[in-house]
């Protein structure tokens, strides 16, 4: 459990140096981009922005991150794909409600957990690595490293795969080639096993609530 911690913690560093940027080290703005790779650059871009014009908001009411990432962010991922993920052989045990019940805990769970560090990091460099896939497949990876000051650059990279509306959704990320998504997987499923999936989904609830209000 303290593994899985650290990992997540580590991933969500990365991703909100990722989401906080304001450059790019590897394109300028003329260079042309994979439109993946232009979907997250210019979802970033927006959030920092939001981050600028929202500041003084922010430092009233810290809580007020949690809106902005909901709008700017979120509609970029697609979360009952990840949801499906984290919970792997245990999603088909679910019922219809049970499933859209999870799914939108996870994803406050995601919110809450994204929001709450972003208020902590700002003005990070990402090195965009060169786009190797076919985006004719409609399912690709947008790789990276994140740069820190002072420690070694951590690798990253985004899942995206092209939806029935020609959308580009993010439905996983990777730190150091481990999913976020998955590493959820071991934990949720001793839950489970332990107590059931609706004693779950109301443990998520209850630490979601601040992000309902």
């Amino acid at each position: 459990m303290g593994a899985n911690k650290y990992f997540i913690n580590k991933a969500v560093v990365a991703l909100l140096m990722l989401f906080s940027m304001i450059g790019l080290s590897s394109f300028s703005v003329a260079d042309e981009m994979h439109e993946p790779q232009a979907l997250v650059k210019a979802s970033s871009d927006k959030m920092m922005q939001s981050l600028r014009d929202n500041k003084a908001q922010l430092e009233a009411d810290p809580d007020f991150i949690y809106g902005l990432v909901t709008d700017v962010l979120m509609p970029h991922f697609d979360f009952e794909k990840m949801a499906k993920l984290a919970l792997g052989k245990n999603w088909r045990g679910l019922s219809g409600a049970q499933q859209v019940r999870f799914t939108d805990e996870f994803r406050l769970l995601l919110i809450r957990t994204y929001s709450t560090a972003m208020l902590e990091y700002s003005d990070q460099e990402i090195r965009f690595l060169p786009f190797r896939d076919d985006v004719k497949t409609k399912r690709v990876q947008v790789d990276m490293d994140i740069i820190q000051t002072g420690g070694p650059a951590i690798p990253m990279s985004l899942s995206l795969y092209q939806n029935k509306n020609d959308a580009w959704k993010v439905y996983d990320v990777k730190i150091d080639g481990i999913s976020l998504v998955t590493n959820y997987r071991s934990t949720f499923a001793t839950e489970i096993r332990n107590d059931g999936i609706d004693n779950l989904i109301e443990r998520l609830a209850s630490k979601n609530e601040k992000v309902k209000t």
